[in-house]
């Protein structure tokens, strides 16, 4: 029997404003899980996230240094790379610092008791219904991640909106491809136990900017409908997120263990990616969109 753990508070605009249920959330609630799959021997599968990488160690280096250039210092290894967070005021790091705890404890229950273990590090994946379009299936007040944001801006035909510039760069994965990789940790365990797994696509990364122009480019050839002359806006992270947000620049997985264990490697392109996304975004929610824009306003 696998026990496979997929909750979690997991926003940004939650785990900056909600600490405390992002911590027990992604930590004090998951505890009984790991400790019911140790005391009766069943293979946990639990899903992490690349957030416990934190800040690449070439984010602290001078900007004109040459040493950004070299991989050593921004890809991400699962069995080598430090995990570095920003300071304790800094609320954003709560999920982070949460789900590199409950690893640590996985891993010991590993080492202690035998637990057979395997952990996934997702790396954004995204794809059709992934997370919600604010005020037409989800609260109208919430932020949902940076896919769902983007495509509320493209169907409300509003600019998109930067996060300090929309700098940081991420990388990106097909929900499929990453769907292909769980089911090879499910059927192997032999291969996949006792390891973390980055799940995530190397080719596909880019700035948050490029992926708001990239999205913008896709959404006017799937909807038909042209862009707006102004498609972006920047906002600041205080603006956006509230008190407490820092982020991490980059986010580059080595896909050396998956492809190692596993003979897992990514296959879909961002540009094809998106195009799938978003004309399921668009065919899902144009309409519903349109309708609550039109209707009256209460007096």
């Amino acid at each position: 029997m696998q026990t496979i753990n997929l909750a979690a508070i997991c926003t940004p605009a939650d785990y900056n404003t909600r600490p405390l249920d992002t911590i027990y959330s992604n930590f004090i609630d998951a505890l009984p899980v790991v400790k019911y799959c140790s005391e009766n021997n069943k293979r946990l599968i639990h899903f992490s996230t690349c957030e416990v990488y934190g800040k690449t160690i070439g984010s602290f280096l001078p900007k004109d240094s040459p040493l950004r250039e070299d991989p050593t210092y921004y890809v991400l290894k699962e069995d080598a790379s430090p995990c570095i967070f920003g300071s304790i005021e800094k609320q954003r790091w709560s999920y982070a610092c949460a789900k590199q705890l409950i690893e640590r404890l996985i891993y010991a229950e590993g080492a202690e008791n035998d637990l057979e273990f395997t952990i996934v590090r997702p790396f954004n994946w995204i794809g059709p219904r992934m997370d919600f379009i604010p005020g037409i299936d989800g609260p109208s007040e919430g932020v949902p991640r940076v896919l769902a944001c983007f495509s509320n801006n493209l169907l409300r035909h509003e600019p998109l909106k930067l996060v300090d510039g929309g700098q940081s760069q991420r990388t990106f994965v097909y929900i499929k491809d990453a769907i292909e990789a769980v089911l090879l940790m499910i059927d192997n365990p032999v291969r996949a136990n006792g390891h973390i797994f980055n799940v995530g696509n190397p080719n596909n990364e880019v700035t948050v900017r490029q992926l708001a122009e990239m999205m913008t480019e896709v959404y006017a050839k799937v909807s038909g409908e042209p862009s707006l002359e102004v498609p972006t806006v920047d906002v600041s992270s205080k603006e956006f997120y509230g008190e407490g947000y820092d982020d991490s620049d980059k986010r580059i997985p080595d896909m050396t263990i998956i492809n190692r264990q596993l003979g897992w490697n990514p296959k879909t392109s961002l540009w094809d990616l998106l195009e799938s996304t978003l004309t399921y975004q668009h065919r899902t929610y144009a309409e519903a969109i349109k309708q609550a824009i039109a209707k009256p306003v209460a007096s």
